[in-house]
This record gives structure tokens, C-alpha cells and sequence, in this order.
């Protein structure tokens, strides 16, 4: 509706200034519609991508990085604390923990983490924090898992 109440105010414009805005409205729509083609094409491939896991990747199960309930007694104190209850709820630590150590047990890339541990982005950026304050490596070291490796499993200096 803004594109066609702009073409009739244009309509009353000197000549000159009306070829500007007609011509500009042609290479706006133009450049749409090559815009919405590469978003579809994005999207498909997105899609495709997400159901076509390399054959490595589909063959280990992601119970293999469930944690038991007696490595989770164990991790658990040395986790920070939970946020509280004001904002966005809170991604469990557990089911974060799990996605990130699928990650780095099977050496896949972020993305290919299995849903069922919530967004890659959160594993991600969670592993990125305790990893900058030193804390992936105490996980490590309580799990008996020093040797991993993975995303970014390095002693620290």
C-alpha cells in the first residue's frame, strides 16, 4: 500500500522528478524480487541441509552425551547458579551441558546438534562463556573427560 500511495503522489510531480520516482519504484520492486528468490533459496537449503546429516553424525545417538544423574551430582556445584525467575526463563544447565558435550564427543559442527538440547546458539554461547572463565575445563576435569576433544578443549594457560 506505502509503494502505490507513492506512484499516485508521484503522478503529480514535475516530469523529471516523476521518471526519477517511477524508475526508482521499478528497480525497488526488482531488487525485491531478487531478494525474496535468495531468501527462498537460503531457506530450502536450510532445510535440505538440517534432514541431510553426514552419515558419521547420524550413526552416534544423542543419548551417548546424556549425563547420568551421577555425573550431573557431580558437575552441578561447580555450575553457576540458575538466573532467576524475572525475564526469559532459563535454559537448564543439564540439557545445555548435554548439547555441548554431544558436540564435542562426536566433533560435529554446532549446528548439527540434536534439538532436543535446545538451540545451538545458547549451547554455543554458554560454551564460549565458561570457556572464557575457565569453567569448561573444571567440567572437563570433573567428568574425567580432560582428553576430549572438541570445541575448544584446551588446558587453560
Amino acid at each position: 500500500m506505502p509503494e502505490a500511495r507513492k506512484l499516485v503522489l508521484a503522478m503529480a510531480e514535475p516530469k523529471e522528478r516523476r521518471r526519477f520516482l517511477l524508475g526508482w519504484s521499478a528497480w525497488r520492486r526488482a531488487h525485491q524480487r531478487v531478494a525474496a528468490r535468495c531468501r527462498a533459496a537460503k531457506h530450502a537449503a536450510r532445510y535440505v541441509l538440517g534432514r541431510e546429516k553426514s552419515p558419521e553424525v547420524a550413526a552416534i545417538a544423542p543419548e551417548g552425551a546424556k549425563l547420568t544423574d551421577e555425573q550431573w551430582k557431580r558437575v552441578k556445584p561447580i555450575l553457576p547458579p540458575q538466573r532467576g525467575r524475572i525475564g526469559r526463563p532459563p535454559n537448564d544447565h543439564r540439557i545445555v551441558l548435554g548439547g555441548i558435550l554431544w558436540v564435542a564427543r562426536t566433533g560435529s559442527s554446532w549446528r548439527e546438534m540434536p534439538e532436543e538440547y535446545g538451540k545451538w546458539e545458547t549451547a554455543y554461547r554458554r560454551h564460549e562463556l565458561w570457556l572464557g572463565q575457565g569453567l569448561w575445563w573444571r567440567i572437563l576435569q570433573v567428568l574425567g573427560e580432560e582428553d576430549l576433544p572438541g570445541p575448544a578443549t584446551k588446558k587453560p594457560n
